[in-house]
């Protein structure tokens, strides 16, 4: 399967200066899959090691940093005989090893000629206390759940995939009905690799939901064993309750939905803890459209999006029929979907500022407000063919900005003050 991700890999290889690069992502976003096929593809040899599963190795770092002995001991253990500019190093499950983190210093130090690329959850990187963190002398690639445009690909329509990225508007209207269709099994697939790799062998939505079941489960198991004790019950509250968040016509937190009478400071460690873990996805509501965003954010106000618009259907039970068929529960709940949808894809771009808008005394909202370079472009998000924008027009009338964007279902078309982006190309509108 094709990820986006791998040409950001090649640029980091062709670096004249290239530091040890950690790439970071919530556990079974494909990490350690992305890492091997590039080496497989562009060095001679690969040397892996997984500091979780080969324990033995957990203690490498403790006694000092000599890279010799360090390269040594990786030989031993992988059987792969490092050789400068033609091997690619891989040192999974980094965060595993006692001072594994601060070795990529020395190996940027005093071994630059050779390519490493570590890997670790959010989680792992972000806890790493032991020892110094080696700022200035790593790079880092964030990887997230497959996109809308790596899921065509994976369904083999490199042709449509095309069209998106060529943004040839006419023919993208002319196939419209099989973006949609594609954007329905991707509401119920979403972008974790191996639910994606599991419907394009067997096309099969059930044992896509049993992998999506399994994985929250598995997410649910790192709760209890890796935060702290006296918050893991507010863990499972706050994970607990986004798809009821997401669920209101207002998608503001409310500390309320968790449990009767809770307030925002007995939950704030809990929020760091699964933002940590890359689990969940946190946005805040701006006082005004200005730049830059984020001198205007408002901590105490957000909304909380998930790792990835499947694993959110799975938490709400919703049934494949809801969703393709488009009976009545998906009507109620198919905002929801929408919107995390949306963010999902413009969070692959790591370049976009994500906020998002809202009156204090009103119900006007615009669902994300976006800082790309230095344009400040509102986006509200429709989940069918619905073309009224009433928030937007307001919005528009009030602050004047140079662009607006609805996204739906409906064709791309631009007027004198909006642009209406499909919602099955707005991550490449957007690049």
């Amino acid at each position: 399967m094709k990820r986006f991700a791998f040409s950001q890999l090649q640029s980091w290889k062709k670096k004249e200066i290239r530091k040890p690069l950690i790439i970071r992502g919530a556990r079974q976003v494909g990490k350690t899959w992305l890492m091997k096929s590039f080496g497989k593809a562009e060095f001679a040899s690969v040397l892996y090691v997984n500091f979780e599963e080969q324990k033995q190795l957990q203690k490498l770092f403790i006694n000092d940093y000599n890279i010799s002995r360090i390269l040594l001991a990786l030989q031993v253990e992988s059987g792969v005989q490092p050789v400068a500019n033609e091997t690619l190093i891989i040192l999974d499950e980094i965060q595993e090893a006692e001072g594994g983190i601060t070795s990529l210093k020395y190996f940027n130090e005093n071994a630059p000629e050779y390519h490493i690329i570590a890997a670790g959850s959010y989680l792992g990187i972000s806890m790493h206390k032991k020892a110094s963190f080696p700022v200035g002398k790593v790079e880092f690639l964030d990887l997230y759940p497959m996109s809308f445009e790596e899921y065509i690909l994976a369904m083999n329509e490199n042709a449509l995939a095309d069209l998106l990225e060529k943004r040839d508007w006419p023919l993208i209207s002319t196939f419209k009905n099989k973006y949609i269709d594609l954007l329905k099994q991707y509401y119920f697939v979403g972008g974790m690799p191996e639910a994606v790799k599991s419907f394009v062998k067997n096309k099969n939505f059930h044992s896509v939901r049993k992998i999506q079941i399994n994985l929250l489960k598995a997410y649910a198991n790192d709760f209890s064993k890796h935060a702290p004790t006296a918050i893991v019950l507010r863990i499972k509250m706050v994970w607990n309750s986004i798809p009821a968040q997401l669920s209101k016509e207002n998608r503001k937190f409310i500390f309320g939905l968790i449990k009767k009478g809770s307030r925002a400071k007995e939950y704030e460690l809990a929020f760091e803890w699964l933002i940590d873990s890359g689990l969940i996805h946190k946005v805040n509501r701006i006082s005004k459209p200005a730049m830059p965003l984020s001198a205007y954010k408002d901590i105490g106000a957000f909304k909380v999006f998930m790792l990835d618009v499947g694993l959110l259907g799975a938490m709400a039970k919703l049934d494949v029929k809801s969703l393709i068929l488009g009976n009545a529960i998906f009507e109620e709940f198919k905002g929801s979907l929408t919107e995390q949808y949306v963010y999902q894809q413009l969070k692959e771009n790591q370049d976009l500022d994500i906020c998002y808008w809202s009156q204090e005394t009103s119900k006007g909202e615009i669902d994300f407000v976006i800082q790309k370079l230095n344009t400040v472009i509102p986006t509200e998000v429709k989940a069918a063919e619905n073309l009224q924008a009433k928030s937007l027009k307001a919005f528009n009338k009030k602050y004047q900005p140079k662009l607006s964007v609805r996204t739906s279902l409906s064709d791309y078309r631009e007027e004198d003050w909006l642009t209406n982006v499909p919602l099955y190309s707005i991550s490449n509108y957007f690049k």
